[in-house]
């Protein structure tokens, strides 16, 4: 026996098959989570079955991002889309820019320049061929041109395979160029090596 007071407690019936108030609770709890997990297994089943299932059946939404992305891009109409006329020609856009345009570029294309002729330089005349006269006949063509006439002999140098013009530096080869074109003499050299400023060679099979 104790030494308390006896309360509600003692006098719960011994044959009563509840054996606390805990125990109660407990099973409430427990009986209420049921119906929770069942609705969860079946969402989760019915997702596997929408997710696994019915692409493989051929069922698809209708929303596709292909079909989205094809929508999005067919917006646009032929009308709406720049015209060539509508777009800026290179011509135009230079013109607007002030800079000049291909056609109104200067031309890089050098224009030829002829040698300045000066007749007042004077001519030497030799005869490298065996034709006697010639340089005689030669010298009267070359004065009867405008030029005046310094040396009139034969060759006494090495032999020469053809007719020449030997002119001293850039400053006569108009001169060059312009007996050569009387003499019909096309081969003008550039030479130091005489002391007159023009000089004509006449080699062999010149007549």
């Amino acid at each position: 026996m104790t030494k308390f007071a006896r309360d509600e407690f003692d006098r719960v019936p011994q044959s009563s098959s509840r054996q606390g108030v805990h125990r109660l609770v407990a099973s409430a709890s427990r009986a209420a989570l049921w119906p929770v997990l069942l609705l969860g297994g079946i969402a989760l089943a019915v997702g596997l079955v929408a997710f696994l299932v019915l692409p493989k059946l051929g069922f698809t939404s209708s929303t596709t991002p292909q079909a989205v992305a094809t929508a999005g891009t067919s917006k646009p109409s032929a009308g709406a889309s720049p015209s060539a006329s509508s777009m800026p020609s290179p011509n135009s856009s230079a013109q607007a820019s002030g800079q000049p345009s291909p056609s109104d570029t200067p031309s890089s294309t050098p224009t030829p320049t002829t040698a300045p002729l000066d007749k007042t330089a004077v001519v030497a005349v030799y005869n490298g061929t065996t034709t006697g006269g010639l340089a005689a006949r030669v010298a009267g063509m070359v004065q009867g041109g405008g030029w005046p006439l310094s040396t009139v002999a034969n060759w006494g140098g090495m032999p020469q395979q053809t007719s020449s013009v030997f002119y001293k530096g850039a400053a006569q080869k108009g001169n060059a160029e312009a007996l050569g074109k009387l003499l019909g003499i096309s081969n003008l050299v550039d030479s130091a090596e005489f002391q007159q400023p023009v000089v004509v060679v006449l080699g062999p099979g010149y007549k």
